[in-house]
């Protein structure tokens, strides 16, 4: 399981706006890295604040793997299987009750019961990490157990990976990372929660302000420009306005694509782009979710007015 890159990931280029979905031949090239292991490495997002992929290992019952030196902060949720790791000597049991950690620089070792095992690594740049983690990058040496709702978060987020735009998997990679850390170092994770009604509520105004002028920005965006850990922006943005900075998002969007059209928009795919959707057809099942009709249909009934 450890990274096969430096921290940071790619730059913000690549496929819908910044992510980097994996290629079949960029499968492949892992796999063949890694096929005397029977390892395959499917990278599912790659941006410049965090990558995630999904591990697939073949190995049948064998004994310690060599030592494999990690080159970047990962959580990783171990989705099915079961198998002993050895971090610098010291061994643990890891199965998909337990969240387990990669730190640069550390050294681990594998080695299988027997019928391999799936795994999701997220791995966190050191600024996204720091801004978690008490403004400096870390991460537990020991596996920690997960609660049932962080298991569904890690579920929900490879979901989101398929369904929608970069802004919606930041605010799930931040709210699963979160989850986890808050279990293992409850009070790092809180340091630096806005003291104050008064400063929570111009936190959750500054993000507002800004998701006008961007309505694509994620929640990663938001915290940097208002100066505060995304966790943080996350909770006190539910706890101002009632919802989440994604379904908030998506209101503005939906309200702002129905200024576009009833103006006269033609190319609904340049709506899309413009407004931050990861595509058409994710710009049409939001627009229906709110307001019960697709694009289509509203430009029709608008025309008809």
């Amino acid at each position: 399981m450890a990274a096969p890159r430096g921290d940071g990931g790619s730059s913000e280029g690549g496929l819908r706006n910044g992510r980097c979905i994996a290629s079949v031949v960029e499968a492949m090239s892992v796999l063949t890295a890694d096929e005397t292991r029977g390892l395959a490495k499917t990278v599912l997002v790659d941006t410049s604040e965090f990558a995630i992929e999904s591990v697939e290992c073949r190995c049948g019952p064998g004994e310690w793997s060599s030592p494999e030196p990690a080159a970047r902060y990962g959580i990783i949720f171990v989705r099915r299987g079961c198998f002993h790791r050895r971090l610098n000597g010291c061994e643990s049991f890891v199965d998909p009750t337990v969240v387990y950690f990669e730190r640069p620089d550390d050294e681990q070792q594998i080695a299988h019961p027997g019928g391999g095992d799936s795994c999701t690594a997220l791995y966190l740049s050191e600024t996204l990490l720091a801004s978690l983690w008490g403004d400096e990058p870390g991460l537990p040496e020991e596996p920690v157990a997960t609660e049932p709702a962080t298991d569904l978060q890690h579920r929900l987020l490879l979901t989101l990976i398929a369904s929608t735009d970069d802004g919606g998997v930041a605010d799930a990679v931040v709210a699963a990372a979160a989850a986890v850390l808050s279990h293992a170092a409850p009070k790092r994770v809180e340091a630096g929660r806005p003291a104050t009604a008064l400063a929570r509520r111009r936190v959750v105004a500054e993000a507002r302000e800004l998701l006008v002028e961007n309505p694509a920005a994620s929640v990663i965006e938001l915290a940097r420009q208002a100066a505060v850990s995304p966790h943080h922006l996350s909770r006190v943005f539910k706890a101002e306005t009632g919802e989440t900075v994604s379904r908030y998002r998506n209101r503005l969007r939906v309200r702002l694509a129905l200024e576009r059209i009833a103006e006269g928009e033609a190319c609904l795919a340049r709506l899309a782009a413009d407004l931050g959707f990861a595509d058409q057809a994710h710009l049409a099942r939001v627009v229906g979710n709110e307001l019960g009709m697709p694009p289509s249909a509203l430009r029709r009934r608008l025309a008809r007015a």
